[in-house]
Parts: structure tokens; C-alpha cells; sequence
């Protein structure tokens, strides 16, 4: 890296270490070639004590509208910095609290919930992989994960322009971390599945394009291989599904009907295709159960 291009790294890192209180994203009026430098360090802030300002004042741009600050710098470099072991369980905690914030809050152009939710699937990874929650944090976040899947309501995918939104996608990223998690309780799974079921089949009528059934099924693959539910438990969900399409009369008369019904067959497609190559017994069990499933689709 050239010492000029260095130099205004560790410049930022300063003032990110410095200003974790400043409002506002402290890249937004950084150019291209800082932020290709940051990436180019691997997101280095100097001292390891500055990671955790660096990560809070990070926060704020997760909201930002331009993709190349909120995805390429905020989300890589929180992620990066988890991954890499650069935050103790005191910073984890006040980043969780700093996301949940920005989950609460306003919801401006739709974008800085969707990528608290997807920053807070690597906070929820952490915990996985070196266990630091106690059980009704890891319950808490489990609540208010499967709230925030229940609550989307902006169905936005990709945009050329604007980047990514993913509302659905993201929290279901957040719910698979949580139940790849072998401390998960089987309440807290109980909260998974009824959030995933909200939006198998959305109250809003919305035919997804942006691979949401894929990643929607996923925490129900991976619940599937924990082997919490009986096969019986597993048809009562599945066949929960169908019903939220609209009654008989709707079926292949009503766009919204037939959006859901797209969304729901894609689910299951998805899900059916994981099972299918999964070679734990307990997972080819179910197998029967969601091609039965997929047959009570009208």
C-alpha cells in the first residue's frame, strides 16, 4: 500500500476510534480511494483497543444510501472484525445494543434495518462459535429476530442504484445463525418456525425474485437436523402453510393468491432440495413428510 494511501487509513482510524459518538456515518464524505485502501488493509484501525469505537461509529453507516459504504465498508468491515476475533464479549454487547437500536428506530429509506438484521446474524454467529450469551440473552435475540422477520413489510430486493435492501432475506440469515447455535432452546426454535411460517406465505401479497425462499428455508433445514421435532410436529407445520394462501375459491383466480402460492411451492422446492442431499437419518426421515407437503400445495 502506498504510504500516502496508508497514512489516510490510519488518519480514519483516528477519527473513528476518536468519534464513535459523532453522529452520522464517518465515511460519507470519504472518497473512493479511501475506501479502497481501508478494504485493501483488511480494515485495519491500528490499536486493537480502537476496534470497538471503530465498530459503534461503523453502526451508522449501515444506513447510508450509497451500497459502496453501507455493504462494501460498514457490513464487510463489522463482519471482518467479528470473524477475525476483534471484539470482546463487553463490545459485542454494546454493538447488540447499538443494532437493536437501529432496529427500533426510524425506518428512512429502508435501508438500516435490514442491515441491523444482517449484522446482527454475525453477531448471533459469534456466539456460536465461542459461547458468550447467557440463555435469555440468547432467547432475547431469538424474540426479537423472529419479530423483525414477522414485521418486514418492504419487500424491496436489489435495486441497480441503490444496492441491496433484502428485508426477509437478511433476517433469515439472522434466524439460521441462531439455529445453527446447538444452545438454542426449543421455545426459541418455536419463535423460528412461526416467523418463517409469516413470511413462507406474507400477509402482503408479494411474489419473491430475489432468492428470499432459499434463504427463508434454511433455518428450517437446520432445524430439521437438530432433530427437535417429531415427524408428526413437523407435518402439523407444514401442513399450517396452505391455509394462509386464501380460501379455495381465490386459488388460481386472484394475483395475490397466486403470489403466495409461488412463494410457498419456492419455499418448499428449496427446502426438498437440501433434505434430499442431506445424509443424516434424522434429516431423510422428513423426507416423505415435505414431499407430502409439497403435494397439498393446490
Amino acid at each position: 500500500m502506498q504510504a500516502s494511501s496508508l497514512a489516510g487509513v490510519l488518519a480514519l482510524a483516528l477519527a473513528l476510534a476518536t468519534g464513535a459518538a459523532r453522529a452520522g456515518c464517518p465515511w460519507q464524505d470519504r472518497g473512493k480511494d479511501a475506501i479502497a485502501a481501508f478494504k485493501a488493509s483488511g480494515f485495519a484501525v491500528g490499536a486493537p483497543d480502537a476496534v470497538e469505537s471503530s465498530a459503534l461509529a461503523t453502526v451508522d453507516c449501515l444506513a447510508h444510501p450509497d451500497p459502496a459504504i453501507r455493504d462494501g465498508v460498514a457490513y464487510e468491515a463489522l463482519s471482518a472484525w467479528m470473524r477475525g476475533g476483534k471484539l470482546d464479549v463487553d463490545a459485542l454487547r454494546r454493538l447488540r445494543a447499538r443494532l437493536y437500536a437501529m432496529l427500533d428506530g426510524p425506518e428512512g429509506d429502508g435501508f438500516a434495518r435490514p442491515f441491523a438484521a444482517l449484522v446482527l446474524a454475525e453477531v448471533a454467529r459469534t456466539d456460536r462459535i465461542t459461547p458468550w450469551m447467557a440463555a435469555d440473552e440468547r432467547s432475547a435475540m431469538t424474540k426479537r429476530a423472529a419479530d423483525y422477520v414477522v414485521s418486514v413489510r418492504d419487500y424491496r430486493g436489489f435495486d441497480a442504484s441503490e444496492g441491496w435492501r433484502h428485508g426477509v432475506a437478511h433476517g433469515a440469515d439472522w434466524l439460521m445463525q441462531l439455529t445453527l447455535n446447538p444452545a438454542l432452546a426449543r421455545a426459541d426454535a418455536d419463535l423460528v418456525l412461526a416467523s418463517v411460517a409469516a413470511q413462507a406465505v406474507p400477509v402482503i401479497p408479494h411474489a419473491y425474485v430475489f432468492g428470499e425462499q432459499e434463504r427463508l428455508a434454511a433455518p428450517v433445514f437446520h432445524l430439521m437436523r437438530r432433530g427437535l421435532y417429531t415427524p408428526a410436529e413437523w407435518q402439523a407445520w407444514f401442513a399450517g402453510l396452505p391455509p394462509r394462501l386464501g380460501g379455495a375459491s381465490l386459488a388460481y383466480r386472484d394475483p395475490a393468491w397466486l403470489a403466495r402460492r409461488h412463494d410457498l411451492a419456492g419455499l418448499l422446492a428449496s427446502l426438498y432440495v437440501q433434505v434430499d442431499q442431506a445424509p443424516a437419518p434424522q434429516v431423510q426421515a422428513l423426507k416423505p413428510v415435505l414431499a407430502e407437503a409439497m403435494r397439498q400445495v393446490p
